[in-house]
Order: C-alpha cells, then structure tokens, then sequence
C-alpha cells in the first residue's frame, strides 16, 4: 500500500475501496489481497487512510415557509414514455477561479440529460436557464412532472 501511495502525488487520496481495487491491479507475488474493511483497517494502522475534504451537506436549502407542493412522484424514478417525468438538481463544481454551479433537468425514463445551465452563482436564474433550455431543446415537456429537491431556487423560478 505504501508502494502504491508512492507511485504518484495523487495516490494519497486513495481511500479504501481504490486502495482495494488498486491491490486487486496489482496482484502482488505470494500476497493474498485482503477484504476492503482489512485494507481499511491496515491503512489506519501504518498512517496512510484519507479523510474526504467533502462536505455531506447539499449545496441547496429547503425553503420551509415555502408552501409545500403534492410529491407526485413518491420516490418512484421510474417511467415507462419519454418526457412524462423528469428530475432535476444542481451541484458545485470547485475551479481553480472560483466555482461553476451546473444545474440539470434529467428524464426519468433513460437518465437522458433534456437541459442544462451552468453560472458562477446559484441563484434563481440558474434555475430559470435550465428550464428555459430544456424547453427549448424539447418543447413536447409542457405538462411533465418535475420533481426537484425543493430548494429556494427552484422554489422562486416555478412560483
């Protein structure tokens, strides 16, 4: 594992489950690779394991003034026609000049990304671009259900 940290700068980020398929790659002579809690366990013994910089917070808030929309989708992603469900979100992208907020609008029934805005900000607007965008590549949308996670964003654009 110190061999594998050693190879490249940016092998010291490698968690357990890369450190695990990384062993796995390498088959080292005579040396039975071990399950990835034993990898984990190891790396925390000689020094070596990597703690995520990532927060687990989303980057959107729900807005709880907000009146409360009926959840038409109830946790079912899945649809049998094109354009009949939709999903969408945002997420921060880090830069080196700052950072990039992309926001998507995705169809339920193959995962198809229908629209797409990127912005230095997270604003409403970004929120408008999106739909705006995806209406225009597919306008036969109109009437779809699109289920987001309810942030002040989205929450502005569709009131």
């Amino acid at each position: 594992m110190l061999d594998i940290c050693a190879e490249d700068e940016c092998n010291d980020t490698y968690g357990r489950i890369r450190m695990h398929q990384a062993l796995e790659l390498k088959k080292p002579a005579g040396i039975e690779i071990p399950s990835e809690r034993t990898v984990y366990r190891v790396m925390e013994e000689i020094g070596i394991s990597h703690r995520p910089k990532r927060k687990p917070n989303g980057i959107t808030k729900t807005d709880k003034e907000a009146r409360k929309s009926d959840d038409l989708i109830k946790r079912d992603f899945y649809s049998d026609k094109p354009l009949s469900k939709c999903v969408t979100d945002m997420t921060e992208i880090k830069c080196l000049d700052g950072k990039l907020y992309v926001s998507a609008v995705f169809d339920c029934f193959d995962s198809a990304v229908l629209g797409l805005a990127m912005d230095t900000n997270m604003k409403a607007t970004l929120c408008e671009q999106t739909i705006i965008n995806t209406y225009k590549a597919y306008p036969e949308i109109r009437g779809c259900i699109l289920h987001s996670d309810r942030g002040t964003q989205v929450r502005q654009e569709v009131a």
